[in-house]
């Protein structure tokens, strides 16, 4: 676990001129070769033919090609149902687009591809420790930059599930690669899904940097992904998606717009996502405030932590537990007790 959190951790520490798309895609790449996992790298003609106008819209304004990087772990192969997918935010660095930042700390951007690197770093651990469960790893991995083709303020994009979105902020573009990633895993079956971004600086306001923002529409899970924190002593608070957030990202002119403003910043974003989960049980872990530390405190050094990698891990291992003891007849269970 410490191994692969220090691989997350090289990953997000790379500057944007090394770490980009394609060399995500190198590293997940040598993650699957030593641990026997499939890989599949999608380039943008391929993503085009899907239909992912969000992620494509979002592509658009960098030279650099954008991968859609698919890992497969086969932990149950007779039981397709017993699945779980872990879908990554990859901005290899963000400018906000067209919606520019303001410079002052922008060099930081380099790291908002942290929630694909800690997908990846645990699919390392997925590999080595062999839970009895599938696990699909989707990682959306592209720039978002300012040139000349950039997508626009005021422009539509339709996701893969042919759901529109008027772009309102084109700063707020990690919940539009997200959302065809999301699409994407529910179209291979998948029935669990977590998945990990940088996503709002909202989320550093609300919770600064002790802990990650959870939200979902899966109580269960949302405690189950809670529970494997508290067990790799990463820690997670849940924030609430009543249904009066949704009235935030209303638009005129397409389903949904991709901003809801400056209110209940990471609630509106969730909300955008959750409508493309199509009934599957879901998790939004928000790190912005985590991914990185300021100081050096315990076994945290200054610069990526690598949260959550070993906390996706150890949730992939209790599922697969969960799953066996649900398997089991009772007098084995029984019998296991008594050992």
């Amino acid at each position: 676990m410490a191994q692969a959190s220090i691989v997350a951790r090289d990953m997000v520490n790379e500057p944007a001129n090394h770490m980009t798309p394609s060399r995500m895609a190198e590293a997940a790449q040598k993650v699957a070769e030593e641990q026997g996992l499939k890989i599949q790298v999608l380039d943008n003609s391929e993503m085009k033919k899907m239909g992912m106008g969000a992620f494509m819209g979002v592509a658009q304004g960098t030279n650099e090609p954008a991968k859609l990087i698919v890992l497969r772990y086969e932990g149950d192969p007779g039981n397709p149902e017993n699945n779980l997918g872990l879908i990554g935010k990859g901005i290899t660095f963000d400018t906000g687009g067209i919606s520019l930042k303001s410079p002052g700390g922008m060099e930081a951007m380099k790291g908002d591809m942290a929630g694909g690197a800690s997908v990846i770093a645990a699919m390392q651990i997925i590999g080595q420790t062999r839970p009895k469960i599938n696990v699909l790893a989707v990682i959306a991995a592209t720039e978002n930059m300012p040139g000349a083709s950039a997508q626009r303020p005021g422009d539509v994009v339709t996701a893969m599930n042919g759901k529109t979105i008027e772009v309102i902020n084109t700063d707020a573009e990690g919940r539009l690669v997200l959302a065809d990633a999301l699409c994407y895993a529910r179209e291979q079956g998948i029935t669990r899904l977590v998945d990990v971004a940088t996503l709002t600086g909202a989320m550093v306001t609300t919770l600064g940097k002790a802990c990650t923002g959870v939200m979902g529409n899966d109580d269960k899970l949302v405690q189950q992904t809670i529970d494997a924190g508290k067990k790799t002593g990463e820690k997670f608070w849940e924030l609430p998606m009543f249904d009066e957030y949704k009235d935030l990202i209303k638009s005129d002119v397409a389903d949904m717009k991709n901003s809801g403003g400056r209110q209940a910043g990471s609630i509106s974003a969730a909300l955008l996502l959750a409508e493309f989960v199509d009934g599957a049980a879901w998790v939004h872990l928000d790190i912005a405030g985590t991914s990185t530390s300021e100081k050096a405190s315990g076994y945290l050094v200054k610069g990526a932590t690598g949260v959550p990698v070993r906390t996706l891990a150890q949730l992939a291992m209790d599922l697969a537990a969960d799953s066996d003891d649900q398997g089991a007849p009772k007098k084995s269970r029984r019998k296991a007790k008594a050992k």
